[in-house]
């Protein structure tokens, strides 16, 4: 038994003794993480070294500069450049249509870019809505960066001189805003493409508005015609509440759940957000514009980008009472603005304008 205290004691002393030693050991300074980037997104967790201090972010940041906003937290003095990155920190699954994620799932998306899942969802396309999925900035194995969301092809001057005589509700903020929950539009393929696509959108949203002039259906007699009642989820703002509204004139109960649920907001009890927020407005026609067939066979975004034609956009917004001979005064008069948009951004039209 007097063997076993003495041991005990003994480890004890030799316990104490490197408690005291260890203190005075220099302390050396954390290898700096990468350096921040004003174009990079960062999510909360996510570190960024800035000034020779590492900083982590506490929630969604672009542009922000560490030190200088409230989302960064500091993690003290670093030095060394970096360290080694560690390998397979940044090798993530390729993202796959049809998929179930759940929140906190990171994919590598088509353009390489990653992306993290804010929810749970059945494979959604990771630039078609933030409500889903959020941009990522991997950390020790390199960095992606997602194309900033201001760098629009139409400048405000060009916007202003294709809308000379807009409602000042349809800003060209609310617009450039909006195209942050929309990554790819008028961002994918050649500066041409991107070009055609946006004069496309503007063109078709200047025909449903008049020149984005009126915010709600003029036609009042139409409205309480869309409440479809055999949905489960009914009309809970009321019968005549689901009227055409926004650039892209959303209507239908249907389509306010649809839209309001891929943008995390609840369109279907409050339809009147979309006319009383710009930047949601222009959120809805951006969503049917990137995500809808409507009577077309694809959505007006996969038209663009893919040289089908302009006229391909028209049929998937109103191809069923439009096109084909339907009425070719409509029809025509979208295909006017689209010209006069490409002129005014400096591109060809391309062909198949009409349907």
């Amino acid at each position: 038994m007097s063997r076993r205290i003495i041991a005990l004691l003994a480890g004890l002393a030799a316990t104490a003794a490197m408690a005291i030693v260890l203190p005075i050991q220099a302390a050396s300074a954390a290898d700096c993480a990468s350096a921040w980037s004003s174009g990079a997104v960062y999510v909360g967790g996510n570190q960024a070294s800035y000034n020779s201090h590492n900083w982590q972010a506490k929630w969604w940041t672009q542009g922000e500069t560490p030190g200088s906003a409230d989302v960064w937290a500091d993690q003290g003095s670093c030095g060394g450049g970096g360290g080694t990155p560690t390998p397979g920190t940044c090798d993530y699954p390729n993202w796959a249509q049809g998929h179930n994620y759940i929140t906190g799932d990171i994919v590598r998306y088509t353009n390489g870019n990653l992306y993290i899942a804010e929810h749970d969802n059945p494979g959604y396309d990771p630039t078609i809505s933030t409500w889903y999925w959020d941009p990522y900035t991997c950390t020790g194995g390199g960095t992606t960066t997602p194309p900033p969301s201001g760098d629009f092809v139409v400048t405000e001057a060009q916007f202003n001189q294709m809308f000379p005589n807009r409602n000042s509700f349809y800003s060209y903020s609310g617009l450039t805003t909006a195209m942050g929950s929309f990554t790819a539009f008028a961002k994918t393929g050649s500066d041409t493409i991107r070009k055609q696509e946006a004069a496309a959108f503007l063109a078709n949203v200047n025909h449903e508005t008049g020149g984005l002039y009126y915010i709600v259906e003029q036609n009042t007699a139409n409205y309480p015609h869309y409440c479809d009642t055999s949905q489960s989820y009914g009309c809970p703002a009321g019968q005549s509440a689901y009227y055409g509204r926004g650039p892209i004139q959303l209507s239908w109960n249907f389509n306010y759940k649809a839209a309001g649920d891929a943008l995390g907001i609840d369109l279907l009890n409050d339809p009147y957000k979309v006319e009383r927020d710009a930047a949601i407005s222009w959120k809805t026609a951006l969503w049917y514009w990137m995500t809808q067939n409507g009577p077309g066979t694809m959505t007006p975004h996969n038209a663009m980008v893919n040289s089908r034609g302009f006229g391909e956009t028209i049929r998937s917004i109103n191809g069923s009472i439009e096109c084909n001979g339907g009425n070719p005064a409509q029809v025509q008069s979208r295909v006017d603005a689209y010209k006069k948009f490409t002129g005014i951004l400096g591109v060809d039209p391309g062909g198949n304008l009409s349907c």
